[in-house]
Formats: C-alpha cells, sequence, structure tokens
C-alpha cells in the first residue's frame, strides 16, 4: 500500500489544486504496487488516472462553471468570466515574468504558507501605460488558477449618495470572502486618487477610506488587482496596502518580434522581416501591435493570401504610429 509520504503528498497538492503533483504522485502509487506485485491493483490505479485527467481536459472549459455567479444587487456591480488564457499567451519581459510566476507559486502553496503563519501574495496593483497588459494579467492569473475572473464595475459601484458607494463596496469585498476569484479592479484611479486634490470631493475621499479599511482587514483567498494607467494621482497610502506594485511598459525590440512571432507564426515567419517590423513598431503597446496584426492576417484572410505581405504589416504599423503622434499633439 501507499505509504504516509505518499498520502500526505497526494491530499496537499489535491488541496492546493496542483494537478500536475496530484497525477505524479497518484502514478508512483501505481508504480510502487506493481513493484509489490500488485499488477491488478497497479493497472487499476493507472486506468482510473488516465480516466480522470481525460474527463478533466474534456470539461476543463467548464469546471469554474459550478461556482454562484453574482446575484441581486451583487450582479450590477460584478461582472464574471472563466479566462483559459496562460501565462505562455503573454509576450512579457523577465522582470514581469518573474513576478507574476512569483504570485502564481505562492497562490499554488497557499495552505502551506498558511500553514506557517504565511501570507502568499494576492493583493496586486499594476501600473503603466494603456494596452500594455494589465487587464490580460488579470485574466491570466484566473486561467493559471482555475479560478472565475470577477471584473469590479465602477460606473454601478459609484454613486452620488452619500454612504451607499461604501455600502457597495463592502458587497464586493464579502463576495471575495464567500467566492474565491481574482477580483479586477481597472481604471482604479477613478476610486483611488489623493485625497486633498483640487477636484477632490467629500465622497470619493470617503469611498478611497473606506477601501484602505476594507483591504487592509481583508483575509479572503481571492486575488485582488488593480490597475492603473496614472499612478502618479494615486493616494500614497495605497502602495502599502499592497503586497506587489508591478509596472507595465510598451514593448522593447526583442518582446516586439516575440509578439510577432507569436501572433504571425503562420502568416509570416521571416526572421529578417519580423526585425525590420519591430523598428517599425517601436513605441507603440502590446494592444496598438496586436490591432495591427490583426487587420494584416484579416486582409490575407479575405484575399486568400497564405502568407501576410510585410509590407502590408508595415503600412498599418506606420498608421497606428500616426495616431498615435496625431492623438500625443491633441489632434484627436
Amino acid at each position: 500500500m501507499a505509504n504516509s509520504n505518499q498520502l500526505k503528498a497526494l491530499l496537499r497538492s489535491f488541496a492546493e489544486g496542483d494537478d500536475r503533483h496530484f497525477y505524479s504522485v497518484a502514478m508512483q502509487m501505481a508504480a510502487h504496487e506493481a513493484k509489490q506485485g500488485h499488477g491488478k491493483l497497479a493497472e487499476d490505479l493507472r486506468e482510473l488516472i488516465d480516466a480522470a485527467k481525460g474527463r478533466r481536459n474534456a470539461n476543463a472549459t467548464d469546471r469554474a462553471i459550478p461556482i454562484a455567479r453574482p446575484k441581486g444587487e451583487l450582479a450590477s456591480l460584478l461582472s464574471v468570466t472563466y479566462p483559459s488564457r496562460r501565462l505562455p499567451d503573454m509576450v512579457l519581459s523577465q522582470p514581469l515574468l518573474d513576478a507574476l510566476q512569483r504570485v502564481l507559486k505562492e497562490q499554488r502553496h497557499l495552505t502551506k504558507l498558511r500553514s506557517h503563519g504565511l501570507q502568499p501574495r494576492r493583493k496586486l496593483l499594476l501600473v503603466g501605460p494603456s494596452g500594455t497588459g494589465k487587464t490580460m494579467t488579470a485574466a491570466t492569473l484566473a486561467g493559471e488558477l482555475g479560478i472565475p475572473l470577477f471584473v469590479v464595475r465602477l460606473d454601478a459601484l459609484i454613486t452620488k449618495f452619500m454612504g451607499e458607494t461604501a455600502a457597495k463596496l463592502r458587497q464586493v469585498f464579502d463576495a471575495m470572502s464567500s467566492t474565491r476569484g481574482v477580483y479586477f479592479f481597472d481604471e482604479f484611479d477613478a476610486i483611488g486618487s489623493q485625497r486633498g486634490m483640487a477636484n477632490d470631493v467629500g465622497e470619493i475621499r470617503r469611498i478611497l477610506n473606506s477601501f484602505l479599511l476594507m483591504i487592509e482587514q481583508d483575509e479572503s483567498s481571492s486575488v485582488i488587482v488593480a490597475a492603473t494607467n496614472h499612478p502618479g494621482i494615486l493616494d500614497e497610502a495605497l502602495f502599502r496596502r499592497f503586497d506587489d506594485v508591478i509596472e507595465y511598459h510598451v514593448p522593447a525590440g526583442e518582446e516586439i518580434q516575440a509578439l510577432l512571432r507569436m501572433r504571425l507564426a503562420s502568416y509570416l515567419k521571416s526572421a529578417k522581416a519580423h526585425a525590420d517590423l519591430a523598428a517599425v513598431a517601436e513605441g507603440l503597446s502590446h494592444a496598438e501591435i496586436s490591432r495591427a496584426i490583426d487587420d494584416a492576417i484579416k486582409d490575407a484572410v479575405m484575399y486568400d493570401q497564405t502568407n501576410v505581405p510585410a509590407e502590408s504589416l508595415q503600412c498599418l504599423l506606420q498608421q497606428r504610429q500616426t495616431i498615435r503622434q496625431r492623438t500625443a499633439v491633441g489632434k484627436i
């Protein structure tokens, strides 16, 4: 029979949701039984493991469905999705990749860390220009952890009535305790701007005070992600409430080439073309480059072309650069 260490490892990996380790330990147990001469039991275990893997893969897109969707007033405050994104779907600089991998590693060992009186990273502030991957990061964290993504709808959260917004915010934090997920506050500066600014109003100041108190007291297992394009206007007290502040930037040369290789794998394979296009795309965000690539692929599909002409994509990238320049000088 399985030894005590294998049984503990099996239960620990199940509790932490580490499927790969769970199946690895189960296969070790099957191999152990085979060595003990229990051939039939070993074969039965292998068949059960294979069947479990097959069912899990077949139901991968549905595994989070049993989690209750927001109901009542909470349904207007949170929108829920079940992302399938993974880290390899993103093009990230090495420091950014390391930071996200650390968050995921600690989340996957949540039970073990808490058993030693330690708290995993789970309160993240993402800062950087628009289109650099902050929203995609929230979806990727949810996809990697196999938990739902709840997007907090600030338009429904913030009201003009005194005290009402704080009450709604309390509902969101209560949901974090009852349903584990990634809770995403986009455009976070709408509620996190500095107290005492010229355009500050009393209700916004009360909302910020409420958020500071609630996030500090929160001890749920959910991951809280806030994102902003304007970190300079955030209240200083907020930065101390987050476990990590992660900075995003527009991609540099190597990152742009990696993005081109990923998105154009079946349409453009020339390394020289990638390098030339990366030079044209310098200064554009991930989102701007991705949109130009999508437009080039659409053109190829509509005209029954098997490859994307580099010249066509270059023109689309130059158009994006023109729009960016005109926006910068206020002509759009």
